[in-house]
């Protein structure tokens, strides 16, 4: 997806955390978004903490780290890969 290709992570964001579930059907858009995208945002932002934090039966969730100990986040419950994706450039728009 040449949007995720793109995300270059804006300097007042200083983390990002998925938290999703191996197995749900409410988490099954995070994990295509992994398989898709997550090398490619490596590779824009390779010094850059993505951090992925696997347990079973938890809601699928975005958390952002922003400079001054600030964090939003934001539910990817029944996303698409995309939304996701869309998600997470609102959050490294957002301050």
């Amino acid at each position: 997806m040449a949007a995720t290709a793109g995300i270059r992570f804006a300097p007042h964001l200083r983390e990002l955390r998925l938290h999703l579930c191996q197995k749900s059907a409410a988490s099954q858009g995070v994990r295509d978004f992994i398989e898709q995208h997550y090398v490619e945002l490596k590779k824009a932002n390779p010094k850059f903490p993505i951090l992925i934090r696997e347990c079973s039966g938890i809601s699928p969730k975005v958390w952002a780290r922003y400079e001054m100990g600030r964090e939003s986040s934001a539910s990817l419950e029944g996303l698409s890969a995309k939304q996701v994706a869309d998600t997470i450039t609102k959050l490294n728009v957002a301050k």
